[in-house]
This record gives structure tokens, sequence and C-alpha cells, in this order.
């Protein structure tokens, strides 16, 4: 449901925003995160890079929330992409929304995009617009909006894209809780003061330690596809730690601009045995109640990592292209090695991942000379 609405960033007429938040990396992330967050200490993080001389100590936060706690356990609400199934309201929703300072800046605690679910179906753009424009200048979008010239959300759903992080902190202020979600009442044509649910996406929620006494590996990481948006990186490192255990991190994929989630995630694992055993997996199947979510599991590929094999010598020192998944390589390859490597009797058929956009990695095919 919730597609990548990368478009968005492009056609957003306001000033560019910090990226404080971008997580093109798991060093990068939490480097980023640590430099956001003023919480507690909870550990120290040896990061290192396999082969690297240096390592890096980071803090381990829990950020703001209980450690080895989940809202999914036990099980209350589904996971869904199209709004009926949310997440329940975490700590911090239902509390003031004073502006918090650091060294006198204004830190944000929410992205400035919004989720708007159960809207009027004779509701239009512009009466979207008008409804929300109080708490300060927004776009409102949804999925496919361009390609379908539509002036009503198809589904009942739609994006606020404000301007400001204050306006979302403004407009939570606004909102009735019920049942631990958020509402507003919204009017159309023909529907008065229908509450429509507003979902926001707490900041903090983007990422969770959950055992700092570990290093961050990021050879022992994986990439999760199709994470439903409302599922915070807390409950996916449970979910994970609960099929595989040995979860220390879990971080939630979040576009640069918006700092919204982008359907995809990945777990740090604190021992070989875990990450073999969710790479072999390759999906994973969220099942409760009517709600069947399958997940995608594929290693974390880093694209900053020199060819196992030669160490470089034979590509001139250049990073390695192609990560090979299969549980009798788990390496980095250079091309040449990779050719000379999987030349050999049963792996011919194995096939290289490489890192593409937004951190996803894919299948590629590879053509002997």
């Amino acid at each position: 449901m919730e597609d990548s609405l990368n478009r968005a960033d492009n056609i957003f007429p306001f000033p560019d925003r910090p990226r404080t938040f971008d997580m093109h990396s798991l060093e990068s992330s939490l480097i980023d995160i640590m430099r956001a967050e003023n919480d507690s200490i909870k550990g120290r993080l040896n990061y290192s890079y396999p082969g690297s001389d240096s390592s890096l100590l980071i803090n381990a936060r829990t950020y703001g929330r209980r450690r080895g706690q989940s809202s999914l356990f036990p099980m209350e609400d589904g996971f869904l992409d199209d709004g009926r199934g949310d997440q329940p309201l975490h700590s911090g929703l239902g509390s003031p929304h004073c502006f918090t300072h650091q060294n006198g800046e204004r830190v944000e605690r929410y992205s400035r995009k919004v989720f708007v679910g159960g809207l009027p179906p004779d509701i239009d753009e512009d009466e979207i617009t008008a409804s929300f424009r109080r708490f300060g200048p927004l776009i409102v979008d949804w999925p496919h909006k361009a390609e379908s010239k539509s002036y009503f959300p198809p589904k009942g759903y739609a994006f606020l894209l404000f301007q400001d992080e204050s306006s979302v902190q403004a407009l939570i202020d606004a909102c009735i809780e019920e049942d631990g979600k958020l509402y507003l009442c919204v009017s159309s044509p023909t529907i008065k003061d229908k509450p429509v649910q507003i979902r926001p996406w707490n900041l903090s929620d983007s990422d969770f330690v959950m055992d700092g006494s570990q290093p961050l590996d990021p050879r022992k990481t994986i990439f999760v596809g199709g994470v439903p948006r409302p599922l915070r990186a807390v409950e996916l490192a449970m979910i994970m730690d609960r099929l595989y255990g040995g979860v220390c991190y879990a971080g939630i994929d979040t576009d640069p601009e918006l700092k919204y989630p982008k359907g995809a995630g990945r777990v740090a694992f604190s021992n070989q045995q875990s990450y073999i055993a969710a790479i072999s997996a390759r999906f994973v199947q969220l099942q409760h109640g009517e709600i069947d979510k399958r997940v995608e599991v594929k290693p974390y590929v880093l694209d900053d990592q020199l060819c196992d094999e030669c160490q470089g010598a034979r590509c001139g020192g250049k990073f390695a292209p192609f990560f090979c998944a299969n549980v009798t390589c788990l390496q980095y390859y250079c091309e040449y090695c990779w050719a000379a490597i999987h030349s050999r009797a049963g792996r011919e058929f194995h096939k290289p991942l490489v890192k593409e956009g937004g951190d996803r990695p894919r299948h590629i095919s590879f053509r002997w000379n």
C-alpha cells in the first residue's frame, strides 16, 4: 500500500531539510542518531568492518523504549500497510509536545510525513488541505497520485507532507486518543466531523539496540524487505530474535528527506548461526489473525569491501562488486575471483548480490566470458 513516495522528495517546494537521519549504512545511521539523540548511554558498541585495522566506538541507546519490550508480544494488532492494522500508540504521543532543545537548536521528533486513514470517500485534495492547513504549510499526496490524476484518495487514505516538523507536533496535540490511536475530525461535502486516524512516525522508532554489549558486525546483518510501515524497530528486533535469536540491533530504513519508513529494514545478529539461519530462510511469514505478511530476507550488502579472495590484488584495489549469499561462500568477490571460484563444481549456480539504490540488494545475472 504505502508505496515508496520518493517522487514527493523531488516535487516538494520547500527548502531542503538537514539530512541527519539518512540510513545509507549501519555505521553512518548510528552516528547520526547518536548526534541527534541525547538519551542515556546503555553501553559501548565496538563497530568494526572485517579486514579493517580501526574500530569505531559508538554509544548504544534504547531511544526511549524499554529494553526487550514490544507492543506486539502478545500481538494485538495486525501488520497491514493499508491503514487498517495500525501500530499501538507508543509512549510519548499522549504527553505534551513541547519543543526540545540541544545546544540552542530544536530537535525534530517526528517525520514531516504523516499517514491519514479513514478519510470520507468524497473528500478531495483541496478539502484535505483545507482541513489541515491550520497546522502549517503542507502538500497532500497518495500512492500513484500523479499517474491516476484523481482528485480523491482512491483507498481512503493519504499522506500529509508538512513543511515544518513543528506542524506535526501541533497536529498531534490537536488529536484525540482512543484505544491507543490518534484521531481528528474531518468534514467532507456529505459527511460532517468524521474521525480520521492520524499516524505520525516517531523518529526514535527507526532504531533499536537490543544488546548494547555486542559488536555490530555488518557481515552478520540482514536486509528485510516488505516491512509493514507501521512496524517499529523494536518490534522488528523482537520478531527476529524470537525466530532466530541473537539479535543485537534492528533499524527501519527511512527516506533521507522526510525521514519516513521506506518499507525495509535491517537486523544485526551477534552470532553467525543466527545470521545464517535468517538468510537461509529467505522469506519470513508474519501471521496474525487475518494478516499473512511475507517479508523478504537477504544479506546486507556493503559497497566498500575488498575481494575476500585476492584482497584487491587482481582488481587494482577496487571494492568488490559481488557478494555470494550462498552459505558455502558468504564472501565478497571481484569479477576475476567470482569467475574463478564459481567455475568450480557445485558453485556454478550461485547468484551474486550487488548493492543498489535504497540499500536494497538485488540478484544479477553473471555471464561467463
